[in-house]
């Protein structure tokens, strides 16, 4: 079994999970724990909100608190009272908070908070350990790393009797963190990182992770974090969204979800900017429109295997899934052969079973939007599609679909769909250039891509066609676009997929400091005159 880069030093990761493992039973036990008392209660309420699941769209998996305005503003002030004794610890001390949690995410709570994901995510079992578990431990290992890293940007020079330095100081006020539904390791980056550098965060997750982020907060407050540092408020967006961006502390957002939300929120900081006491720092990661582009020279097995697992697991719901693919007439016959044979193959259920290959999508929007697009595109003259079937009697289930398109600016090919539908376009062999050009120009996105070839000079030449396409890309006997790892692959995309500030990477942590440069001199001046002004 592989090892997923360095999370647990002592442990293999992620775990084999084969079944009859002792790691298989305890996720089970915990699975069977929450479906059996839930709905828990996340936070304590007055006017009770419900976090639903989504394999059983007539339960729910707990309950937490209506955000109101007031709320926001106590946690504004919480926080900011925080503040001074949270910043004022030395960043190794910072560190060992978060250290410590990951050793406790790696062992006491690791079957629990994957339970949790499963329940809640709709997502299979090794789904919910590459990211709840695995991904996020890395966050907060790979993060101390990235913190100290910092410190060693420093002058190369100093005069003498001058020592130079700088200092890499929290921002002055709050951070937003306003974190997804589909990973709840970046829920816990999120506000993990400006925290870590010194800050104080207000953290509003997705109302459809409510209870596994409550869990990441559980940990981290068992791990040493001091109360208030960061303020977690589940619940909607709009009160939250209103109350933080009229505040004059606002010093940054943190941001992960869709483009038009993001959109939204960097209007609104721009109407406010005369209201802050500083410009706030947008640091987001928004939508995608991810690409497989194959050349004639490519491995077919592996372009088909890639393909459907870059496409299909967590039903497509990845920021990074592959959605549109550009395929040579040649290869064709033999790629739409071996997806098409192993698409029945794929099995649908709950995550509790753990042979399942997909669940749920996350919630009826969801499933009304995915299926819409399948409809239409039964309906399109210009489309052939294959699966496509949706049932949301019990949960929001649809079948992995692939659409066949003659027309390569068909709206499946332009728009983010975040659901498990594949669009393919086959090119004439000799128009790969074209398909480049096409791939370059159809979407506003350019988050993630993959170029499959065994051409060195064709790799070299599409990663040049290609450099502002995504923000993340692979080549080569290739993976596909979704899998990056923290410390190897450093994340992010540009256009209308975010700010590319690179989460699992020192760059963002940057992002939330203000360098101070400091320059303590050990002489004392004996005159106020220069060189220039000596008399002959």
């Amino acid at each position: 079994m592989p090892t997923h880069s360095v999370c647990c030093e002592w442990q293999r990761c992620p775990h084999g999970y084969n079944d009859g493992a002792t790691d298989t039973s305890q996720v089970g036990l915990n699975w069977l724990w929450l479906i059996s008392h839930a709905p828990s209660r996340a936070v304590e309420h007055s006017s009770k909100k419900y976090c639903p699941s989504f394999t059983s769209h007539k339960k729910s998996i707990c309950t937490f608190e209506a955000l109101t305005p007031e709320l926001v503003e106590n946690a504004i002030d919480g926080a900011l009272k925080a503040k001074t004794s949270w910043e004022n610890l030395p960043l190794d001390e910072r560190a060992a908070v978060f250290l410590k949690a990951a050793d406790l995410l790696a062992t006491k709570y690791r079957a629990k908070i994957n339970a949790s994901v499963m329940h809640g995510q709709s997502k299979t079992l090794w789904q919910a350990e590459i990211d709840a578990a695995v991904e996020t431990i890395d966050f907060w290992r790979f993060g101390a790393k990235f913190a100290k890293s910092l410190y060693q940007i420093q002058p190369t020079e100093n005069d003498f009797g001058v020592w130079n330095r700088m200092e890499y100081r929290p921002l002055e006020g709050f951070v937003s963190a306003i974190t997804p539904f589909n990973f709840l390791a970046i829920g816990a980056n999120l506000p993990s990182t400006p925290v870590l550098m010194g800050n104080v965060a207000l953290w509003k997750p997705a109302e459809n992770s409510v209870h596994g982020a409550k869990i990441i907060y559980d940990v981290l407050t068992e791990a040493g974090l001091p109360e208030g540092v960061i303020q977690f408020l589940p619940g909607e967006g709009l009160p939250f969204a209103q109350t933080t961006l009229r505040s004059p502390d606002l010093a940054a957002v943190h941001f992960t979800g869709s483009t038009t939300v993001f959109d939204t929120l960097w209007n609104e900081v721009g109407k406010n900017l005369s209201n802050y006491k500083t410009y706030p720092r947008l640091v987001g990661e928004t939508g995608g429109k991810n690409f497989h582009v194959v050349h004639e020279t490519a491995d077919v097995d592996h372009v088909i295997n890639s393909t459907i697992r870059g496409a299909f697991e967590f039903q497509g719901q990845k920021c990074s899934a592959t959605s549109r693919m550009y395929v040579p007439k040649s290869l064709w016959p033999r790629i739409r052969e071996g997806i098409t044979q192993k698409l029945p193959e794929l099995k649908i259920g709950s995550p509790g079973e753990f042979d399942a290959f997909m669940g749920a999508v996350i919630n009826r929007r969801a499933f009304d939007r995915v299926s819409g697009y399948i409809k239409r595109a039964k309906e399109s003259p210009s489309c052939q599609v294959d699966g496509g079937a949706f049932d949301d009697s019990k949960g929001y289930f649809i079948e992995p679909t692939m659409i066949t398109t003659t027309d390569p600016s068909y709206e499946s090919m332009r728009e983010e769909i975040f659901g498990p539908v594949l669009t393919v376009y086959v090119y004439e062999d000799d128009k790969f250039e074209e398909t480049l050009e096409l791939c370059d120009k159809t979407t506003a996105y350019a988050l993630t891509g993959a170029v499959f070839a065994r051409d060195r000079g064709v790799i070299n030449y599409a990663l040049n066609k290609l450099r502002h396409t995504a923000g993340n890309i692979s080549c080569f006997l290739n993976f596909r676009s979704t899998g990056s790892i923290v410390g190897q692959q450093p994340f992010g995309g540009s256009r209308k997929s975010g700010t590319n500030d690179k989460s699992g990477s020192a760059n963002c942590y940057m992002r939330f400091c203000s360098p101070r440069s400091i320059k303590e001199n050990f002489l004392p001046l004996g005159d106020v005159s220069y060189p220039s002004m000596a008399s002959e």
